[in-house]
């Protein structure tokens, strides 16, 4: 079965720097795709960023364009979020999350989930 484990949050300064990794297992190379979405206290799950493992695509929302950065180590089943400049607002527990078609950014379209890793960013 699919499995996520993410990794990497912590306690950082405005615009500060993190990498997040995502270790996958049970993924099919073809069709998934692996998206990092984040939820803090009272809001939404909303959807930061996602990659495509066959052909490398990659998507993000406006607000964290130019800063986030995701990629994919396919040999080693890893995907990573590089988050830089890192503002409060981006306080949240990210959860990396897997979906067998192609990328999307609406969390209810997402199979499988991780258990989250919390970002606290402080002012």
């Amino acid at each position: 079965e699919v499995q996520l484990v993410e990794s990497g949050g912590g306690l950082v300064q405005t615009g500060g720097s993190l990498r997040l990794s995502c270790a996958a297992s049970g993924l099919t190379f073809e069709s998934d795709a692996i998206g990092w979405f984040r939820q803090a206290p009272g809001k939404e799950r909303e959807g930061v960023s996602c990659i495509s493992r066959r052909d490398g695509d990659t998507y993000y929302t406006d607000s964290v364009k130019g800063r986030f950065t995701i990629s994919s180590d396919n040999a080693k089943n890893t995907v990573y979020l590089q988050m830089n400049s890192l503002k409060p607002e981006d306080t949240a527990v990210y959860y990396c999350a897997s979906r067998e078609r192609i990328c999307s950014l609406y969390y209810y379209a997402m199979d499988y989930w991780g258990k989250g890793t919390l970002v606290t960013v402080s002012s």
